[in-house]
């Protein structure tokens, strides 16, 4: 039998550099995702974590080097601390934003797309608050809804800045859940985390220290479900 050949990465960062002015914020990173597996990336900060999944989420530009993504569609979910608490918006508006992603901007949804705000609702616990205020909510609540406007995009590729950053127990949870059942059912999910959890979580562990990758691991846990495709990318080919 001849050996099956690993499936293409999601996504592939070669040799990228990314300046802001005169500081040189991230340099010679390389980097595969698979689908189906979850990627951590941990450092101190200032370390260039932020500016790496921005670079993946399409959102910051490079200053050389290649990205490339083939995934159908992307999310990416910041920091909450970096979206405006005071949005005019009710809980339902936020998640309804990320199913344009499969409508089109401002377009009346469709009934999968409805059903899929619906279904980020629930799992993110937030059902019951969905026309309650954006700005009403707790920080654990906003960052929830956050995450249920991701969710409601079905995208392959999930971007996640520090998502269980200072939450309450309950919400960070919760939000560790839902991550295992998007990688599970063969989404590519990255965080920038210093949550010990998560990282334990983990199938890939990018350390970054300077603007550098300084360190990448894959961790083999045979007990976590992971996409066939997320399985034969980790281990290089069978």
């Amino acid at each position: 039998m001849h050996p099956r050949s690993a499936p293409p990465p999601l996504a592939e960062i070669r040799d990228v550099r990314v300046d802001y002015g005169d500081t040189r914020a991230v340099t010679d990173i390389d980097l595969d995702i698979a689908a189906g597996a979850l990627t951590v990336i941990v450092g101190a900060n200032g370390s260039g974590k932020s500016t790496l999944i921005e670079v993946l989420a399409g959102v910051r530009t490079v200053t050389a080097g290649s990205v490339r993504v083939d995934a159908r569609a992307r999310a990416f979910v910041p920091q909450r601390t970096a979206v405006a608490e005071r949005l005019p918006l009710t809980v339902r508006d936020v998640v309804v934003v990320g199913a344009w992603g499969r409508v089109g901007p401002f377009r009346r949804l469709d009934p999968p797309a409805r059903m899929a705000v619906d279904d980020a609702l629930r799992r993110l616990d937030i059902a019951t608050l969905d026309r309650r205020p954006f700005s009403a909510l707790s920080g654990g609540q906003r960052q929830r809804a956050l995450l249920a406007q991701g969710l409601a995009r079905g995208a392959d590729l999930l971007l996640l800045d520090e998502p269980t950053t200072a939450l309450d127990a309950a919400s960070a949870a919760l939000i560790r859940r839902a991550i295992g059942e998007e990688t599970a059912r063969g989404t590519g999910v990255v965080c920038v985390s210093h949550d010990d959890r998560l990282i334990a979580e983990a199938d890939v562990v990018v350390r970054m220290d300077a603007g550098r990758i300084v360190d990448q691991k894959s961790e083999q846990k045979s007990e976590k479900p992971r996409s066939p495709e997320a399985a034969a990318l980790l281990r290089g080919g069978e």
